[in-house]
């Protein structure tokens, strides 16, 4: 009878493949990580944005109509809250507002000032100088 040849372990190419394979997927993961805190922290300044702009929209709701148009091309940074008071925490952050006499049947039609009873208010919330988020409302002289 002959001997039999048994192969034990694995080949040379088999191990290198297997290694191949192992380090893209973690090159994939690392990739998908990056992304993924990238994503969170665009996210978490998104959200920031926008409670920046709620600041803005609760000080219109305090104030009488008429002072509205005080905040008119008015810029903030760091930003205030809803009581006029700068929220230093956040000094990286801008809010900017513009407040427009809007026509009474065309919301989207700019008027001259104090010819209508509705203004546009408009809060462009900047972080060193990139538009993070903005928004828009309506408000009625009443």
């Amino acid at each position: 009878m002959g001997k039999e040849k048994r192969i034990n372990g694995f080949t040379l190419i088999e191990v290198l493949f297997a290694i191949l394979l192992i380090g893209i997927g973690i090159s994939a993961l690392i990739g998908a990580n990056i992304a993924f805190t990238r994503a969170n922290g665009f996210g978490a300044n998104l959200s920031t944005a926008e409670f920046l702009i709620e600041q803005i929209r609760e000080l219109t709701v305090q104030m009488s109509y008429a002072d509205l148009f005080s905040l008119d091309d008015n810029s903030y940074s760091p930003p205030i809250d809803a009581e006029g008071t700068a929220l230093s925490d956040f000094d990286a952050f801008t809010q900017e507002i513009t407040v427009q006499n809007v026509s009474n049947t065309n919301f989207e039609n700019v008027v001259a000032d104090g010819t209508s009873d509705f203004v546009r208010v408009t809060v462009t919330v900047l972080l060193k100088s990139e538009q993070i988020s903005s928004a828009n409302w309506i408000r009625a002289q009443y």
